[in-house]
């Protein structure tokens, strides 16, 4: 029998670039030939959380890889397949010593995949070598070095993609490798309304907003329609790795030194520190996903309403900008963090809905769907953490305040695109004449309020307010901040806790 090839393996998971990636550069200093693979796992293909729109990113992130790869004469090995059944398929015709991959910080169904496959690699001799991601640290009990262990990382040099040569697998025996394996069709809707995937792409958007889009950084950040284009909008490459928050985060830095918009600058750098503080929280407490982090509202119920539930998915709730929130939400994947904060609220507050129920319809809907950011932003506006101000957003206030001209309004709500201001912000006050006069119809143009603002804000903040006042919430908020409160804010750092 000829003895078999000795390879290692780079597993590509939420890191799909070549650039300061970890995984590979621990596979580069080993200086043996090595594969790159991504797996298109049943076990999230099937998973709740994830839509079309996630895979279609994903898609287009791998043919951008692998045009990349194209002059190293190599390819990433692409399957339909859960990452034990790959390798031991792989097994069968290379010897593998060693797999590399970043820490993910992910789902519950990811957690118990890593540790099948720790034992399953363990099990087969093999060396399965996990780097930290973004800079989050993996087994901390509290933040007391948090920032200074992000200091170091946002300080060290991005690593630089520079394989040996040779070291890479060719397109040739990946072609022959691909036989073996259940492959996947890469075709994806070129006209769809998504951002598309790839570094490429995720570059285009980072050097646009560094050269001008920033000047109205923090002018615009609340903006609905706005803030499109004054943000960066690089929140999916980030997500699914295109780019590193290290390069990304140094070259603010270097860029701020000299810019006339240094604040603007200096805030984007610290909702990049404050993307790695939430993902840190998750990580330090992963039962966040299923149930509150302050075991004080354990005790909240609330009643499941669907009429509620579903008027608030398809944006019918008779509130403008929430309505507007969730069709654009729907339609591109996309709303700044005010808007998304105000959709949750309502949600949570005034239809008086469990966060839980929120949040495989809102994950499947953002593009840049990060588990470590999901489910801590969902409690945090839900007001269930014990800690953090209770939130509760008047759809109306923010509407008056945020989109006076009704602009972004009139574009997701084109029932309403007819109507002077007033009334397009609040189309309920509109008197039978004045309805005749403008030929629309509240309850058969477009939805009358499924609730009363004032009196569901008011129930919501007495209970909430009042639980606050238990035990039980009390010991956990000071649980939860002796183990999460960041000891030493930098410059460029909010405490977000």
């Amino acid at each position: 029998m000829p003895t078999k090839t000795c390879i290692n393996i780079v597993w590509f998971k939420r890191d799909l670039r070549l650039h300061d990636n970890g995984a590979i550069e621990f596979a580069i200093k080993e200086k043996k030939p090595f594969l790159f693979l991504y797996c298109f796992e049943p076990i999230l293909l099937n998973d709740p959380h994830y839509n079309s729109r996630h895979w279609g990113f994903i898609k287009e992130s791998l043919i951008d890889l692998n045009n990349e790869l194209l002059k190293y004469n190599s390819k990433i090995l692409i399957v339909q397949s859960d990452i034990i059944p790959t390798i031991n398929g792989l097994l069968e015709k290379y010897k593998v010593q060693n797999i590399f991959s970043h820490q993910e910080t992910g789902l519950l169904v990811t957690y118990n995949r890593d540790k099948s496959f720790n034992r399953f690699c363990k099990n087969n001799f093999i060396s399965w070598k996990e780097n930290i991601n973004n800079g989050v640290q993996r087994g901390l009990n509290n933040r007391d070095n948090w920032n200074e262990l992000m200091d170091v990382f946002y300080a060290q040099k991005p690593h630089v993609f520079s394989p040996r040569q040779g070291q890479l697998i060719s397109i040739g025996a990946i072609e022959n490798l691909e036989k073996n394996f259940k492959t996947i069709d890469l075709t994806t809707d070129a006209y769809s309304p998504f951002q598309k995937g790839g570094r490429t792409m995720g570059l285009k958007y980072l050097k646009s907003f560094f050269e001008n889009r920033h000047a109205n950084y923090m002018a615009h950040i609340s903006k609905p329609e706005l803030s499109r284009k004054s943000c960066s909008r690089i929140s999916p490459y980030i997500a699914w790795g295109n780019l590193s928050m290290r390069e990304v985060y140094q070259e603010a830095h270097n860029l701020a030194l000299y810019s006339k918009h240094k604040k603007d600058l200096t805030a984007f750098m610290s909702r990049l520190r404050w993307q790695a503080h939430f993902i840190q929280k998750f990580e330090m407490e992963h039962t966040m996903e299923a149930s509150s982090i302050n075991k004080g509202f354990h005790k909240l119920k609330k009643g499941i309403s669907k009429t509620y539930q579903n008027a608030w998915k398809a944006g019918m709730t008779g509130y403008p900008l929430i309505d507007a929130c969730m069709r654009c939400l729907s339609h591109t994947g996309y709303l700044n963090f005010r808007m998304r904060a105000l959709v949750v609220s309502f949600f949570t507050h005034n239809l008086w809905q469990p966060w839980q129920e929120a949040t495989t319809h809102l994950s499947q809907l953002f593009l840049d769907f990060e588990p470590g950011i999901h489910f801590p932003q969902l409690q945090m506006q839900a007001g269930e953490t014990g800690i953090n101000m209770l939130r509760i957003y008047n759809p109306i206030k923010n509407s008056l305040e945020h989109d006076p001209d009704a602009q972004f309004i009139k574009k997701w709500v084109p029932e309403l695109k007819n109507l002077e201001i007033p009334f397009a912000h609040q189309p309920f006050i509109m008197t039978k004449l004045e309805q005749e006069f403008y030929n629309f119809k509240l309850g058969k143009d477009y939805p009358a309020p499924i609730v009363n603002l004032e009196s569901s804000r008011k129930n919501a903040s007495d209970i909430l307010w009042q639980l606050r006042k238990h035990p039980l919430v009390i010991e956990e908020g000071k649980r939860i901040l002796k183990k999460h409160t960041i000891k030493r804010r930098s410059k460029n750092t909010q405490n977000t806790d």
